[in-house]
């Protein structure tokens, strides 16, 4: 660059920001290599404040975490909020509630909604204006930026023709309609007060080829960038591509994590590091999370999928622990048969490998999170699932809520029926929500509104009629005792069984089914639906026992009463 054309760049420059005095050595002195042991990974989650958090970011923000984590370094979060015009009220908070939900709070950055933390902010880009100012400056005065004068309609016009023309669309070589502008037209328009926009001058052509080295993909080989791009808007402030580039220089961002859809624009955010004279970062692109939509696959849709938002798994209940579980075994290919061998260690004793992960969309499995999520409830004492439900409940479900917190000790049994010290583990729920469903029969209100608004779920065919039921309910009604013994309450039944014809040998009954009203089975099945309203339950004596004999009769009576 001769000397006049320096001169001119620097006058531009000023021109462009006159009220901008510091320089990109100032900034590197104000936010200094951070001291860390060698090695040790910065990471951030950067996301725009456009809504909900996404299943995939919660997925790459668990990578964030490890890689900081396991080598002592910093996982710091951003706000990426340059984008005003998609910006949703209420956002930051969201996002900052949900990782704390799932323990992946940062070192760092945005703490809260209100509150940021570290010595390399602001961390809300919106409040950073000044140093992309310095920064698109010195690009300026490198001869490396200059002011793009192009109209949005002029814009649209070329963009028609490109696509008429079938030609790789944006703003580069012949297209780049303000790049050839003389500096003396740039300067002498600009002090005239013409619109423009910031773009950058690149060097590159799509003819040729650059590579980088993916933290997990390895060498990945694309097209140069050639596009112009927009550095600073109209509206003064950066472009996502700018910003990314000049906040992770200066939060000293060693890795950035992201989605694979952004392996196309590397090669714009290489060259911006490099004329900027900054080190590249290590970019580490995370595989899509896909779901199945007939025979194929596609991508986790906003639109489509509720399983894409994070607050899904929240408000369904689902604990934390099984949702941080089920991404890891998609996150490393050998953590399933690490957790075979090693069923009660902490994930952190896991070493995650960047070669490990999948460059493939990883599929989300409904069904494993479910299994998972069941495994290690059923691995929680009555109080862990108690105390559980209740937080859940309180901001989900208050009926629920009021009704399990309002005698503490009974639900402590209702929860621990089965469960505590017993032979055989319980695996009936999956997510917190599922309460309601499979405890609803102990608490008298639930019970009575599923009564009244499903009926009873009685099974009538030609043997076991009407008349049956409310014969056996009667039968059954009136032998009953609250203090019998398990085996004496199972004696008494297959009594009361064989009275109204019901075989009390299966075996025997498999035999000559015709001679019979049912079996002791069908008998019960009987009682087991007057007293929950479900084929399937719990140990009916067991719930009996705890409902106590006057809700018990009570519930019999409810029955003979719904057939007069």
């Amino acid at each position: 660059m001769d000397k006049e054309f320096e001169r001119k760049c620097y006058e531009l420059a000023y021109l462009i920001f006159p009220d901008v005095h510091e320089t990109v050595d100032d900034l590197e002195v104000k936010y200094p290599v951070r001291r860390l042991k060698k090695d040790a990974c910065v990471t951030r989650f950067a996301p725009s404040p456009t809504g909900f958090l996404h299943t995939g970011a919660l997925f790459t923000t668990l990578v964030d975490k490890i890689l900081a984590k396991q080598s002592e370094g910093i996982f710091f979060l951003r706000i990426e909020d340059t984008d005003r015009k998609r910006e949703v009220e209420g956002s930051v908070k969201l996002f900052t509630d949900e990782l704390k939900a799932f323990g992946l709070l940062p070192d760092e950055g945005v703490i809260s909604e209100t509150k940021e933390e570290g010595y390399y902010g602001p961390y809300t880009q919106s409040k950073r204006e000044n140093i992309y100012k310095i920064c698109a400056k010195h690009l300026i005065e490198k001869g490396l930026a200059y002011p793009c004068f192009c109209t949005p309609e002029m814009l649209q016009k070329t963009h028609e023709a490109q696509e008429k023309s079938k030609v790789i669309p944006g703003y580069y070589g012949v297209y780049a309609k303000c790049r050839n502008i003389s500096i003396d037209e740039s300067i002498e328009r600009v002090k005239n007060g013409e619109k423009f926009i910031l773009r950058f001058r690149s060097q590159g052509s799509h003819l040729r080829k650059t590579s980088f080295i993916d933290g997990a993909r390895g060498k990945i080989e694309i097209a140069e960038n050639d596009q112009d791009v927009v550095l600073i808007k109209a509206d003064g402030l950066p472009t996502y591509h700018f910003a990314h580039v000049c906040d992770d220089h200066f939060m000293r961002t060693t890795h950035v994590v992201r989605g694979e859809e952004w392996i196309p624009s590397t090669p714009i955010h290489i060259e911006l590091f490099n004329a900027m004279g900054f080190e590249v970062p290590t970019y580490i692109h995370v595989p899509l999370i896909l779901v199945k939509e007939g025979n194929s696959k596609r991508k986790l849709s906003k639109r489509k999928d509720k399983e894409a938002a994070v607050s899904y798994f929240i408000k369904a209940g689902y604990p934390k622990d099984a949702v941080i579980e089920y991404l890891y075994t998609i996150l490393n290919s050998d953590y399933e048969m690490w957790r075979n061998k090693n069923k009660e260690a902490s994930r952190d004793e896991f070493t995650f490998k960047l070669n490990k992960m999948s460059s493939a969309g990883s599929l989300l499995d409904m069904m494993k999170l479910n299994d998972i999520s069941k495994e290690i409830i059923s691995h929680m004492s009555s109080k862990e699932v108690l105390d559980n439900v209740l937080n859940w409940a309180k901001q989900y479900d208050k009926e629920l809520y009021e009704l399990i917190n309002k005698d503490y000790d009974y639900s402590l049994k209702v929860f621990g029926l089965e469960r505590d010290n017993a032979k055989k583990i319980r695996k009936d729920i999956i997510k917190w929500e599922d309460i309601r469903e499979n405890f609803f029969y102990f608490f008298n209100e639930l019970f009575n509104k599923d009564i009244n608004e499903n009926g009873y779920n009685f099974e009538y065919n030609e043997k076991i009629t009407k008349d049956i039921v409310k014969n056996v309910i009667n039968a059954y009604k009136e032998s009953y005792n609250n203090n019998h013994t398990k085996d004496e309450w199972f004696d008494n039944m297959k009594e009361q069984a064989q009275k109204l014809g019901f075989c009390t040998d299966m075996k025997l009954y498999k035999q000559n089914p015709e001679e019979y009203v049912g079996s002791t089975a069908d008998f019960a099945k009987i009682i087991r639906v007057a007293i929950t309203n479900r084929h399937n339950s719990p140990d009916i004596y067991s719930i009996m026992q705890l409902l106590g004999k006057k809700e018990t009769i009570n519930r019999f009576e409810q029955v003979i009463l719904s057939f007069k």
